[in-house]
């Protein structure tokens, strides 16, 4: 005997979810079915409320509910650095450290020819804008060490060369390959202030 559709269908949903299987889904499926309406009710609301609700910063790309981000809309903070780093989650891990007070940019990617990725598919032509648009001093790079964050960093101080910024990037105390979701934040924290110079 199985189960019935209506839980073989929630398992697969589960199953779905990145570093789920199929015991772990199963797990979720019936612990679901276990919750009282209150908490199902709550967890189906919330579950279509992070689809309709949230929303990219028409500014820096990250995830918001408004138009425009808490972050960009923070008057106390550096308006002339922007931090720019592959993905909106890599800005949480930024702003758990609680040291650093810039602005950020999402680049949503990496440049991976290999992949079919190039630079006018990420969000690296809204970046020179900001840049152009506003009194930049520095631009620090914080993508992974990989080939991809390699050749995406060079990419952009080449567009940079000559605007007269300062173009760092995060010191390589980051392990390479490394994905920035793994990384422990004392490591994160010594390498964004060791971070070096490209141009």
């Amino acid at each position: 005997m199985d189960y019935p559709k209506t839980i073989k269908d929630l398992i697969a949903c589960f199953k779905k979810l990145p570093g789920v299987g199929e015991k772990t889904a199963e797990r979720y499926a019936l612990s679901i079915l276990n919750s009282d309406l209150e908490f199902t009710d709550m967890f189906s609301d919330t579950l279509r409320n992070v689809k309709t609700k949230i929303k990219r910063c028409s500014i820096c790309n990250n995830y918001s509910e408004e138009e425009i981000c808490p972050i960009c809309n923070d008057k106390s903070r550096d308006n002339n650095v922007i931090c720019v780093v592959e993905e909106p989650k890599n800005v949480i891990i930024f702003e758990k450290i609680g040291t650093y007070n810039g602005l950020y940019h999402v680049l949503d990617g990496l440049i991976s020819p290999l992949d079919g990725v190039n630079p006018e598919d990420i969000k690296i032509d809204s970046l020179i804008k900001r840049i152009n648009d506003n009194k930049i001093d520095e631009v620090i790079i914080a993508v992974k060490p990989s080939i991809e964050g390699e050749t995406t960093a060079l990419y952009i101080s080449k567009l940079l060369e000559n605007k007269n910024i300062k173009i760092t990037k995060i010191a390589h105390g980051v392990p390479l390959g490394a994905d920035m979701d793994y990384i422990d934040a004392l490591t994160l924290e010594l390498a964004l202030e060791n971070r070096t110079q490209i141009s």
